[in-house]
């Protein structure tokens, strides 16, 4: 099957809360020690995805049905990019920026802005990205938007 990037609906909050913190946990999990893997698997609940689609705009890769990635944006901010751990290296984490870099670009603006986990500096580093400034937790990444 094609995996297609859609809008959220509120029936993915479940999946997506599943995906993430699998995702957290096995991913994130060789950067990080446990109990900052528990705190932030804790954030990730199905209530707390309604509450951000309410926020900012949340999309899902979704694979016939099944959600294997999530990312979201709030104008040229992108935020909660995770891929299904059997899924990385198929493109899809590249899929959903490039979605998010589309919208923001023909909304005008001129920059994506990210905070990347130390797992994930090296994939935005890849995409464009370029550091802004870190700390021991994360880096914020800007990379600049052709306008379209």
């Amino acid at each position: 099957m094609t995996v297609e990037i859609r809008p959220f609906r509120s029936g993915d909050a479940p999946g997506l809360a599943a995906l993430v913190r699998r995702c957290l946990r096995e991913v994130n999990g060789r950067d990080y020690p446990v109990d900052a893997i528990d705190r932030m698997s804790a954030h990730f609940t199905p209530g707390r995805f309604v509450e951000l689609a309410r926020i900012r705009r949340v999309y899902v890769a979704d694979d016939g049905g099944r959600p294997v990635g999530t990312v979201s944006r709030d104008g040229g901010r992108v935020y909660t990019l995770f891929v299904d751990p059997d899924r990385i290296g198929q493109g899809i984490g590249r899929r959903l920026l490039r979605h998010v870099e589309d919208l923001a670009a023909r909304e005008g603006h001129a920059y994506m802005e990210t905070g990347a986990s130390i797992t994930a500096h090296s994939f935005y580093l890849r995409l464009g990205y370029g550091d802004v400034r870190e700390s021991d937790a994360e880096s914020v990444l800007r990379k600049p938007l052709s306008p379209r």
